[in-house]
């Protein structure tokens, strides 16, 4: 059965997310854990292999630009998972909220040595609902893909504006990268504040990065120092009375830096600037607001 786009959104934006038993199950259902991995954003956990994985660029790393392959993989069987929950409604219904500008990719791209294209090695996808991102699902198909996709969507979102990133159940592999597990109603608290941000201009962000090197602004991720009294919960989040975002904010960056005028957008100095896309993203997640 064809999912309602405004019924999923609207699910979204109230903590339930859709599910199948199976990639061939023609029934889907609605679900609303009793608790919620999230990650603060100024807590991703970046390793020394990491860092050092993603200052090397050795993965080419776009947005947006191979959705469907992206959920297509996703929705696949592979050694490592013997099943999914994305069924064909649910993969359609992600692809038309990409066309309508909601839903989101990371890609990796390794270049292929024998025929010098570039392949699509590693990625995720998800849901935007206003100032939080819905993470849904990520593959690898090399080492470190998928850590990657996760470290630089981390990045587009602190450079977004975003306050909030959801990762819906707890694993081992989340953990390592810095993901804490609190109750839905910490979660619904978290949501409420930031899901009426409205989407601005990518030309109206401010750089996040000052001559210093440190970011500036403040409300970039959950909180500063997550797990606060009650049930460990995320913290204040950001104000509830203002907030804008930005999925393509990065990407303006990005190309500034490439345009080699990164004393404009504010980069830290030659001694040990943002010299690169990774190195930049390697930047923006050891620095905290």
């Amino acid at each position: 059965m064809t999912i309602d786009l405004d019924l999923l959104m609207k699910a979204y934006a109230s903590g339930i997310f859709p599910m199948a038993d199976a990639r061939d199950d023609p029934e889907t259902f609605w679900v609303e854990p009793k608790a919620r991995a999230v990650i603060p954003l100024d807590n991703f956990r970046l390793s020394r292999s990491l860092r050092k994985t993603i200052r090397s660029d050795r993965f080419r790393v776009t947005a947006d630009t191979a959705f469907a392959d992206v959920i297509a993989i996703c929705a696949t069987k592979a050694s490592d998972r013997r099943e999914t929950w994305i069924n064909a409604d649910i993969e359609e219904a992600f692809n038309q909220l990409h066309k309508r500008g909601h839903a989101h990719s990371v890609e990796c791209w390794l270049s292929d040595e024998e025929t010098g294209r570039d392949i699509l090695v590693g990625g995720l996808y998800g849901l935007a609902i206003g100032g939080a991102f819905c993470g849904e699902s990520m593959f690898s198909r090399v080492s470190d893909a998928s850590k990657v996709a996760l470290a630089w969507l981390v990045a587009r979102l602190k450079v977004g504006g975003f306050a909030l990133l959801d990762c819906q159940f707890m694993t081992d592999h989340l953990a390592s990268l810095g993901a804490i597990e609190i109750s839905q109603a910490a979660y619904l608290a978290e949501l409420q504040k930031v899901k009426d941000y409205a989407p601005l201009s990518v030309s109206a962000i401010r750089s996040p990065i000052r001559s210093s090197g440190a970011l500036s602004g403040a409300g970039f991720g959950l909180a500063a120092g997550a797990g606060g009294a009650g049930d460990g919960g995320a913290g204040d989040g950001a104000d509830s009375g203002a907030g804008s975002v930005s999925f393509g904010a990065l990407d303006a960056l990005l190309a500034r830096l490439d345009e080699d005028v990164r004393g404009a957008v504010g980069s830290v100095e030659s001694s040990g600037g943002s010299s690169s896309p990774g190195k930049l993203i390697a930047q923006l997640l050891t620095q905290t607001s």
